[in-house]
């Protein structure tokens, strides 16, 4: 399974309560887009409609070989879930400050899969304990490497 497209913004601006896996409806030319890298996700998100699960602002590049018949880039795309995760997203999704957000596009034998997270909003401050505690383990690593280093 390797990644087609990330979300880095979606692990930095929201704390991921929990994950699931989607289809995503695609037309030819989206996947033909895709297979060449040519999309982005980081504005995406995802809503409970009627029933459905959509993506919306998701920007997969039209085709280059496309002819008339291409995809529009921004369209909303319906997702593939079953009406028990449909149902469960949507419950969790009604908590006041969480969202439904994809953390990537990644390929599963010849289909498309959404890896979609409900994440719960960080405040300013929990962006910051991130950063700091990102920095400090980075120095424990440097200095591991350098005992390690100087034996």
């Amino acid at each position: 399974m390797s990644d087609i497209l990330q979300n880095a913004k979606a692990r930095r601006d929201y704390q991921v309560v929990e994950t699931m896996e989607a289809g995503l409806v695609l037309r030819g030319t989206e996947v033909k887009s895709l297979r060449a890298g040519r999309g982005q996700i980081t504005e995406s998100f995802a809503r409970i409609e009627k029933g459905q699960a959509w993506l919306y602002n998701a920007h997969i590049d039209e085709y280059s070989h496309g002819n008339v018949y291409n995809h529009i880039p921004k369209t909303p795309r319906r997702l593939l879930l079953n009406k028990s995760e449909i149902r469960r997203l949507e419950s969790l999704s009604n908590v006041k400050g969480h969202a439904l957000v994809p953390l990537a596009f990644y390929w599963k034998g010849n289909r498309v899969k959404v890896r979609l997270a409900v994440g719960k909003g960080k405040d300013f401050e929990d962006k910051r304990e991130d950063l700091k505690k990102r920095e400090a383990d980075r120095e424990i690593k440097r200095a591991i490497a350098h005992r390690s280093k100087g034996r």
